[in-house]
């Protein structure tokens, strides 16, 4: 019996650097998506805009932490920049005209209600899957 070196096993998009980001899209998810069920399930009509947009974020949070995970990259980069310009159109929107927006949605103020992560986690992102690609 010889022992041959195995040869590694071939880098995912979740490896590394990416268990974070995925960690970070999950419990993005569930934060956005609970509170954003609650908000739906009692007081919708004080901001239907507001908590629609929180569940849509947190679709896109699950889209891209799944896609990630799962290697899809195309699907993960069209997730990411989807979420990018989300943020940044609802957060300029959100300081223009805050009448729209009487309750904040987690992309609100770009995101201040949850520490700016929902500005800074789509740039990470984006830099992180275009670098996995190139290398690839």
């Amino acid at each position: 019996m010889s022992a041959e070196p195995q040869a590694a096993p071939p880098r995912t998009l979740a490896d590394g650097f990416g268990r974070l980001i995925v960690l970070v899209y999950i419990v993005f998810a569930v934060s956005a998506g609970a509170r954003a069920g609650y908000q739906v399930a009692t007081k919708f009509g004080e901001a239907p805009l507001s908590f629609s947009l929180s569940a849509v974020a947190a679709l896109i949070y699950l889209v891209a932490a799944v896609a990630i995970v799962r290697g899809a990259s195309r699907t993960a980069l069209a997730a990411v920049g989807v979420e990018l310009a989300g943020v940044l159109a609802v957060g300029a929107l959100s300081f223009a005209d805050p009448a729209w927006f009487p309750e904040p949605s987690v992309w609100s103020h770009f995101g201040s209600g949850y520490g700016y992560v929902p500005l800074v986690l789509p740039a990470v992102g984006l830099v992180y899957l275009l670098k996995r690609r190139k290398d690839a």
